[in-house]
């Protein structure tokens, strides 16, 4: 059985405060978090999703560094490198919305590469 959201940033960080401070890191750095989000009001956020932005946002540095790469990633992906405007509109995303296209852009081309059963 899993362990409620609560159970787990006792166990991961001691307490809620370690836990925003935590990704408040990631937004401390230019790198990862957007301009225009606010970063000053994640107390009010709930422990489920603070684990789950900590947990993309950790995912992200360890495998692509920074946004740019993550956006780099997802167009190589989709075969389309050289599509300005597609990229200039990824820019514009936070980084969890940028994970999942990247996610759901790597399944759907290996999908599409698998050849299909017979049934």
């Amino acid at each position: 059985m899993a362990k409620a959201p609560l159970a787990l940033v006792k166990t991961q960080f001691g307490d809620k405060a370690k836990l925003v401070e935590a990704v408040k890191a990631f937004a401390a750095s230019s790198d990862l978090w957007l301009a225009h989000t606010n970063h000053e009001t994640l107390e009010h956020v709930s422990n489920a999703k603070l684990l789950r932005l900590h947990a993309t946002f950790t995912a992200v540095k360890a495998e692509f560094g920074t946004r740019e790469k993550l956006v780099d990633a997802i167009l190589a992906v989709d075969s389309k490198s050289k599509d300005t405007s597609y990229k200039a509109r990824l820019m514009g995303y936070p980084v969890p919305r940028l994970y999942d296209a990247y996610k759901a852009t790597k399944k759907r081309v290996a999908d599409a590469a698998a050849p299909a059963k017979k049934a």
